[in-house]
């Protein structure tokens, strides 16, 4: 039996009458086209689902093309699927999904988002790295309401009574992830009203980011089914806890570790070290990918667990870069990176990560020395002296960051880059005086 024929028996098996193409543009929008199965056929060997050119142009707000980003309403593309992601939408009977890379004719389109995330792959493959990442996300369960979205609960961190209020949807959504492969490690209240946060399970960088698409689409259809709404808006509350998507990551050879040195669990290897200086380094213009909307610049405040200095630390949540101090006698096991939140397109992070982190290790970037307590306690001429700089307080901080930022730049190639740029700076200029119950009503919609 050839491949097409067993991938058309699965769908009739499992009574798809759909097959969602999904793809993530610029503004982190997750987007899809469904296909009927009795035309499947024609799409598997063909050049995929088109969609035009400008969809990557579209920035958050509306669906008009964002000024400057070198597309036009003229040309199309196409999204091949991926089958190895194919799978049944427990959420949405009839319906499965199946994630793509978008090409321009028989080439990789230079703006597609995942596309950009493999180069980065074969990028790290040729120093003989891999990645391996989870994003670990928070989120709001929130109740609709004629006031608009109220907390699902006001309870504080970890507090069991959370989870007995909440075991319904939690134990549906990990069902959900777990029936498309994505594993649940552990379940708790974060410490804002109606937070919680579901740790995955980690993946190579390529699964990782299309684990995020998983989780975003599945935790938002399952709150859904349970007359809910869920958002990972960074900052809905102003005075209270935001939802980050911490970044965990790690690089392996060979299939070992490379985070600590094989006979000293808590040293870090030399090549861990400049891969995080290099992190550090350019992490004002990677934040335009990791932090990317005006809300998450609300989240990242001196004092707030957000990681607001280019400093790590060894079970320092106040710096930007920590490595989660582990048990005696256990090794360093991953790197968080906490200036991460899921208003960031996962391939566009993830990869700019890897590039930033490669140019560490090609320069031979020198990691300084762990900040032990909150850098805010530092004075400016202490933080000076180690290096230790205040990160962007708003997207046009980061943006401008970016512009400036000539290994990112040509990591992305210059259109995307451009096709980027345009999105996140008209995103800036419509929202940046936006009052903030504006601003978070328009964004629960999307993210």
């Amino acid at each position: 039996m050839d491949a097409q024929t067993e991938l058309l028996q699965q769908l009739r098996a499992q009574n798809v009458r759909f097959v969602r193409f999904i793809w993530c543009d610029n503004a982190n929008v997750i987007r899809a086209k469904a296909v009927h199965v009795a035309f499947i056929e024609a799409y598997l060997a063909g050049e995929g689902v088109g969609i035009a050119a400008a969809q990557q142009a579209l920035p958050v707000m509306y669906d008009a093309l964002a000024p400057g980003s070198g597309l036009t309403p003229a040309g199309e593309v196409h999204m091949r699927a991926d089958w190895s992601t194919l799978a049944a939408l427990p959420y949405a009977p009839g319906h499965a999904r199946v994630l793509t890379d978008i090409y321009d004719g028989d080439q990789p389109w230079a703006h597609c988002p995942r596309g950009f995330l493999r180069r980065m792959i074969a990028r790290a493959a040729q120093h003989g790295l891999a990645m391996f990442a989870a994003f670990e996300n928070e989120f709001s369960l929130l109740c609709p309401s004629e006031k608009g979205p109220q907390p699902f609960d006001d309870t504080v961190f970890c507090q069991t009574s959370a989870l007995d209020q909440a075991t319904a949807v939690l134990n549906d959504i990990t069902d959900a992830l777990a029936a498309q492969g994505v594993q649940v490690e552990m379940v708790y209240a974060e410490s804002g009203p109606g937070q919680f946060e579901l740790p995955v399970r980690y993946a190579d960088a390529l699964r990782a980011a299309d684990q995020q698409i998983i989780f975003r689409e599945t935790v938002k259809a399952v709150a859904r089914q349970h007359g809910l709404v869920a958002s990972f808006v960074p900052k809905i509350y102003p005075n209270k806890a935001g939802n980050g998507a911490h970044l965990h990551f790690s690089l392996w050879r060979e299939g070992r570790s490379l985070v600590t040195e094989p006979d000293k669990p808590h040293v870090l290897t030399a090549e861990m070290r400049a891969f995080m200086a290099g992190v550090l380094h350019h992490l004002p213009a990677l934040m335009a990918l990791t932090t990317p909307s005006t809300n998450s610049f609300k989240r990242i405040r001196p004092r707030f667990w957000s990681g607001a200095y280019t400093c790590w630390g060894i079970g320092n949540r106040e710096a930007a870069l920590r490595a989660p101090q582990p048990p005696a006698g256990k090794p360093i096991t991953n790197i968080e990176l906490k200036t991460s939140d899921a208003t960031a397109n996962p391939y566009l992070a993830l990869g700019a990560l890897i590039a930033a982190g490669l140019d560490g290790i090609e320069r031979g970037m020198t990691l300084g020395e762990p900040v032990n307590g909150d850098p805010a306690d530092l004075s400016d001429a202490e933080r000076e002296a180690r290096g230790i700089r205040r990160l962007p307080a708003t997207l046009g901080e980061a943006i401008h960051a970016l512009e400036n930022d000539a290994v990112l730049l040509d990591a992305l190639g210059e259109g995307l880059a451009r096709s980027y740029l345009a999105v996140r700076r008209a995103e800036w200029e419509a929202m940046k005086d936006m009052p903030h119950e504006q601003e978070v009503a328009l964004l629960l919609e999307r993210y």
